[in-house]
């Protein structure tokens, strides 16, 4: 990890991003395969953090946003994304301690490593114990990466790139961008962030299998988040373990995804790579809480009837539990929306399922024909609800996961095990 401070202005920001050919959207992409102009676009994207390593670590994850002649180049050169951002000088980040909890480092912690052990697009971690000698991760925002962000979240263009990876472009609606720009200013606040781990902690407490770091309350603030340090392998680990591990850590993560949301009535929607840790045992440890929406009263209701039409294989009360859900009126759009949500549940539909990364592709592919839809002005076009936006990034980003496990799990029976028939 190679130390940099982050371009802070806005005209800065944009200047970086026109340069490797990122205005909106899958632009991100370069014209040409050059292994060369993708490691530059990856560095581009790094240094700027923000939403700009997130649409890099989002190309550089999800199957399908990449176009296949350009995939093996560019997911090699965005790859570093999922693990690593350049990081903030470490004088910088003793400062930051300091200014948010009032003290030195030497005096917060019994000890404390200045080499931090990953980096993000918000903040860094580092190593450190506790004066009664727990192990602790400490995650510091870097420097000014809140005026970074604000600079993008007040780009039209950039969160236009942001929100086009995650459905339909005609889903810009005002709504939907301040529900984009809502829950990336959220990601800022730490305090929230440690109250919605505690939640998540709380909602998971009896499953042995799903791990969430404590949080260590007395040494958090609102740019610096102090956890219980955990150890573990990595996705790219994971992979390679044995079918009934590989299957055991997909029924973990089923569960930890749709028990959240259909229980708890919230989702994670960063289902980046980098935030799971994966245990011999099967267990699997979730850390980042930082991007998580909320579901209404009403929509969780929905989202429940859906869950069990599909869990009891009803496909006529599926498909209108669908319309119900999404607001569907009819016509082309209803047809080609219940055709590309039919998919999304086929681990339900047809479990046993094994998740493979052509068919999370084919489910990036198929979103297209929603878009045809919208441009054709299609009368019967309904914009998802603005709350559900970030549902196709968690969709997407959660099924390429899966998808790396290679593994054929029986979906419905994990589901039936917290939700019930309804």
């Amino acid at each position: 990890m190679s130390e940099r401070e982050v371009p802070v202005s806005r005209l800065g920001r944009l200047v970086r991003m026109a340069g490797v050919g990122a205005r909106t959207g899958a632009s991100v992409l370069l014209s040409n395969r050059s292994s060369a102009t993708a490691e530059r676009a990856a560095e581009v994207l790094g240094t700027l953090r923000g939403l700009a390593a997130k649409v890099g670590q989002m190309l550089s994850y999800v199957d399908g946003f990449l176009p296949e002649s350009q995939r093996e180049v560019f997911e090699r050169a965005m790859q570093p994304l999922q693990r690593d951002a350049p990081t903030s000088s470490i004088a910088a980040v003793h400062a930051m301690l300091e200014r948010e909890l009032g003290a030195k480092p030497s005096e917060l912690f019994g000890e404390f490593r200045d080499e931090p052990i990953a980096s993000a697009s918000i903040g860094q971690v580092h190593w450190a114990r506790l004066a009664d000698g727990r192990e602790v991760a400490v995650k510091v925002q870097h420097p000014r990466i809140d005026e970074a962000i604000e600079n993008d979240l007040n780009n039209a263009g950039m969160v236009e790139a942001m929100v086009s990876l995650l459905g339909p472009k005609a889903m810009n609606a005002r709504a939907v961008f301040e529900v984009v720009r809502e829950r990336f200013r959220e990601e800022l606040d730490y305090t929230l962030e440690a109250e919605r781990q505690r939640y998540f902690a709380n909602v998971h407490s009896n499953d042995g299998s799903i791990r969430i770091p404590q949080v260590i309350g007395e040494r958090s603030s609102r740019r610096v988040l102090t956890t219980e340090f955990v150890e573990g392998a990595s996705l790219e680990q994971a992979r390679h373990a044995s079918e009934p591990l590989r299957k055991q850590y997909a029924e973990t993560l089923w569960r930890f995804v749709f028990k959240g949301y259909l229980v708890g009535g919230v989702f994670n929607a960063d289902p980046h790579p980098g935030n799971y840790l994966f245990h011999p045992d099967g267990s699997v440890t979730f850390l980042d809480f930082g991007c998580v929406q909320p579901l209404g009263e009403t929509q969780l209701l929905r989202a429940r009837r859906v869950h069990h039409a599909a869990l009891r294989g009803d496909q006529v009360e599926f498909e209108q539990r669908v319309i119900e859900l999404l607001g569907l009126k009819g016509g082309k759009y209803q047809a080609s929306a219940l055709e590309y949500t039919k998919q999304c549940f086929q681990p339900l539909l047809a479990s046993p399922f094994h998740m493979t990364r052509a068919y999370v592709a084919q489910l990036v592919q198929q979103i297209q024909e929603l878009k045809r839809v919208m441009l054709a002005k299609d009368k019967s076009f309904v914009p998802l609800p603005p709350n559900m936006v970030f549902m196709n990034r968690l969709q997407f980003g959660f099924y390429s996961v899966l998808a790396r496990l290679d593994v054929e799990v029986d979906y419905r029976a994990v589901e039936l095990d917290f939700l019930g028939p309804g």
